[in-house]
């Protein structure tokens, strides 16, 4: 299970320290820089993050027509970004379209599809899209799988369930993770550390509870001692 840290800091100067703080994981952990981060500072702020040896997760949820989606995938893999991500709704067509384009590059990014927020109730997300969440995650992972996509953005508690229906090579991704009990937040679908290693997580994003910690190494030493 690999460690995700969300640099969600309302300033670049507050992220770039966090970074600079952290950095003797760089070889460790992956970095999301996500909207507000990446609309603010755009390609130069992936680029610093990239000299410091981290692993970038660009995580802008692509959503749109299938050739649109493609061009930006093409964009995003001429930055060297490591793992983006799409909403898995926009279709299997869409999906295909952005893998078939990323294929003419010999080192692509991993593409993970995104099946439900984790902010969502079942009824929030039932009432958007016809299903309870527990089977339309899988239903989206699955046509990400046949797309050829590497893996999907879901909470831990659809983890095993996808790689039942898909693969155990099938990568997850858990948003939502709270390590030690922290508040959830704005999440509804949160779970610790050991719940995302019992289903069988690949990738844990923790945000908060890394980013407004006194000690932020502190924490990510502990989070490691319970991952490893």
């Amino acid at each position: 299970m690999k460690l995700c840290i969300a640099l969600d800091n309302p300033s670049r100067e507050e992220n770039l320290k966090l970074a600079n703080e952290i950095k003797e994981f760089s070889k460790d952990i992956w970095l999301k820089v996500g909207f507000r981060s990446f609309i603010r500072d755009g390609r130069e702020f992936i680029d610093e993050l990239k000299n410091m040896g981290y692993n970038i997760f660009l995580d802008l949820k692509l959503y749109d027509i299938p050739n649109t989606m493609a061009d930006a995938a093409e964009e995003i893999a001429k930055m060297d970004i490591d793992m983006f991500n799409v909403h898995a709704s926009a279709s299997k067509r869409a999906m295909k379209e952005v893998m078939q384009r990323l294929s003419k590059f010999k080192k692509r990014p991993l593409v993970l599809a995104v099946t439900a927020l984790t902010s969502f109730t079942n009824e929030e997300f039932k009432k958007i899209y016809g299903e309870d969440i527990d089977k339309k995650a899988v239903e989206f992972a699955k046509d990400a799988y046949e797309a050829g996509l590497d893996g999907v953005v879901c909470s831990v508690w659809e983890s095993l369930k996808i790689k039942e229906y898909t693969s155990n090579d099938f990568l997850t991704l858990t948003p939502g993770i709270r390590p030690f009990g922290e508040s959830a937040g704005d999440q509804k679908r949160v779970a610790n550390l050991n719940e995302a290693k019992k289903n069988a997580v690949d990738f844990i994003v923790v945000g908060r509870p890394v980013y407004k910690a006194e000690k932020p190494k502190e924490i990510i030493k502990k989070i490691f001692k319970e991952i490893k």
